[in-house]
């Protein structure tokens, strides 16, 4: 199954926008984010897809701040990108009590992580990297089950507008190391492939 875009009205205000993501009822279990000003709706990560985000979240656990947290299923907020993201990770401050229950401001996250899917590859490689530079979120790390050529491990950081700088591209099977504030050097040995 793909990913399926649902259509609004081009001259809809960002709020309008998110009302409408907000209020609308999606399918259970889908991946509902804004793209690009687009609301995209895509269907749950397959089994192999959520180890590996598994596996990551287990490594950055004793490794984080006790006022940060790893969410699986947080949206962050870019209104400069159009963008309404729900990564497979999200590294954050524990949001106060006065935030939006539905999301928070993407420049709260410390790290966002993507895994591949078939269906959204072209966005985790392109589109949400750069919202997520555009938000200054320090590092994306990108987990690409699809690339030409086989699985690869890409880790961005130092945002400078809607760009990042690789501090890391390689293979499934060797380590990436993710710099500080986290000091971690995560095995991509142990992600399934296929």
């Amino acid at each position: 199954m793909s990913a399926l875009t649902v259509s609004q009205d081009p001259e809809q205000s960002w709020d309008d926008l998110v009302r409408f993501w907000e209020e609308m009822e999606w399918p259970e279990g889908s991946k509902v984010e804004i793209i690009e000003g687009i609301i995209t709706v895509s269907p749950a990560p397959a089994v192999r897809h959520n180890v590996i985000a598994a596996r990551i979240a287990r490594r950055l656990y004793p490794v984080i701040s006790e006022d940060w947290e790893i969410f699986q299923t947080l949206a962050i907020a870019v209104p400069s990108g159009l963008g309404m993201l729900i990564p497979d990770l999200v590294v954050a401050p524990v949001p106060d009590d006065g935030e939006s229950d539905s999301h928070i401001p993407a420049s709260l996250a410390e790290l966002v992580v993507e895994v591949t899917s078939r269906s959204n590859a072209r966005h985790d490689r392109v589109t949400k990297p750069a919202v997520c530079a555009t938000a200054g979120i320090p590092l994306y790390l990108l987990v690409d089950r699809w690339a030409p050529g086989g699985p690869t491990v890409t880790l961005y950081g130092e945002p400078r507008g809607d760009v990042y700088r690789t501090l890391h591209a390689g293979r499934f099977g060797g380590p990436v190391e993710l710099p500080a504030p986290f000091g971690l050097r995560l095995d991509t040995s142990e992600f399934p492939t296929g």
